[in-house]
């Protein structure tokens, strides 16, 4: 089979689905190709912040957004042991929501779809994942796909890699990756709420353990930091030690433990931090985590990857449009999209080296660090981390009408 069009995207995640639905509102024909079946991918740091929100409102999309199942924090808090500290206040910000929404993406990447599919350029293949490159001597010209109906060529006048952290695109284009290193790994599991646990709840610490509760409602999705590497370990300790330590971690959550029957209920995710040397070639462009894999430290992934989509738009839909895109367009986007991403990846690390290694070493609950301790002490200084985590450091706005 053989398919044609102007920009062909692998990967339906939320910089995938983002770009599409933008680049289709331009005018512009896409095609975006995820491997899934559908977008029902369970444990995820699902947090749509206020740069995101945002977005959605200059897009004529926020109610109707809104009126997905979500939650809503509006402060961030840090538990270590039984004393809470207040570490960021988003309603200090100056944005229109003042708060993160709590959203899981399969709502999310539903959303966009739905919206994405009224414009008659977008079209979505599901169940189609992106194997390899079309190339023409240097030159990137579209992609091969396998699909339930066979194998799938697609051209293009542009390919996205949106595929993520393992992305296969990237690998096929030969695009140097820098490792800055991860020192931790992520066990995701969940189990229920109760009346009276914290009200929204988000960092837990105690001795050498730390973990992160995302209000899902009826549930609490718990990303159960451990050192990278160290999950076979647990295993052998047993299943029942691993609800113990939850159990020590979060307090409030031991009565309901057991409700991690087995270990296949944790679900491993391996936690990287890097990103490209250079983000594109010519006929090819790399965003999101294909471009800098984000460590769920802050939970801000999602929403750099909704940067670079809107980014990405805003500099090639005419250039698509016109069909005069150059490799100097492309550069364009990784000379804007770039120095945010490694400042949030260089703060991020410094978090990995001075908050977590300092918990894992642990015998007793720590102290926050200086800096933590910070805005606890002074409640004007909790906009400083709100605006890093809600807004980032280079927020994008819709510019194409």
């Amino acid at each position: 089979m053989s398919d044609r069009t102007a920009c062909c995207i692998a990967g339906g995640g939320p910089a995938g689905m983002m770009l599409g639905f933008l680049l289709a509102r331009a005018g512009v024909e896409v095609l975006v190709l995820e491997k899934h079946q559908d977008f029902f991918r369970d444990f995820r740091g699902d947090t749509i912040h206020p740069s995101t929100l945002e977005v959605m409102y200059e897009l004529g999309l926020l109610e109707d957004f809104l009126r997905q199942p979500h939650q809503e924090l509006s402060e961030i808090q840090a538990h270590f042991g039984d004393r809470v500290f207040h570490l960021a206040d988003l309603s200090q910000l100056h944005s229109r929501c003042k708060f993160i929404a709590l959203m899981t993406q399969w709502d999310f990447l539903n959303f966009l779809s739905r919206h994405a599919q009224a414009f008659p350029q977008f079209r979505l293949r599901m169940q189609s994942e992106v194997t390899d490159l079309l190339l023409e001597g240097d030159r990137v010209v579209g992609v091969k796909a396998i699909t339930p109906d066979g194998p799938l060529e697609v051209r293009a006048e542009l390919v996205v890699a949106a595929d993520g952290r393992s992305s296969t695109v990237r690998e096929r284009a030969g695009l140097e990756v820098i490792d800055l290193g991860a020192p931790i790994d992520v066990l995701w599991f969940r189990v229920s709420k109760k009346a009276g646990d914290p009200p929204q709840a988000f960092g837990f610490v105690s001795a050498g353990q730390f973990m992160v509760l995302i209000d899902r409602a009826d549930y609490w999705q718990c990303a159960y930091v451990i050192r990278k590497g160290s999950f076979e370990e647990r295993r052998q300790r047993g299943l029942q030690a691993f609800r113990e330590d939850v159990g020590r971690c979060a307090p409030f959550l031991a009565d309901r433990v057991d409700e991690i029957t087995q270990w296949d209920d944790a679900k491993l995710l391996s936690v990287k931090v890097d990103h490209l040397r250079k983000w594109y070639r010519d006929g090819l462009l790399c965003i999101g985590d294909s471009a800098h894999a984000m460590s769920p430290v802050g939970e801000v992934g999602i929403n750099l990857a909704i940067q670079d989509a809107v980014a990405t738009a805003n500099l090639l839909a005419s250039k698509l449009l016109s069909h005069t895109l150059r490799v100097s367009d492309l550069k364009a986007v990784q000379d804007r999209r770039e120095r945010p991403a490694h400042q949030t990846q260089r703060l991020q690390v410094f978090i990995h080296k001075h908050v977590l290694q300092a918990v894992f070493n642990s015998t007793e609950t720590i102290s926050p660090p200086f800096l933590l301790n910070l805005p606890e002490k002074f409640r004007k200084l909790r906009v400083i981390p709100a605006r890093i985590i809600g807004i980032g450091f280079r927020p994008e706005h819709i510019s194409l009408r």
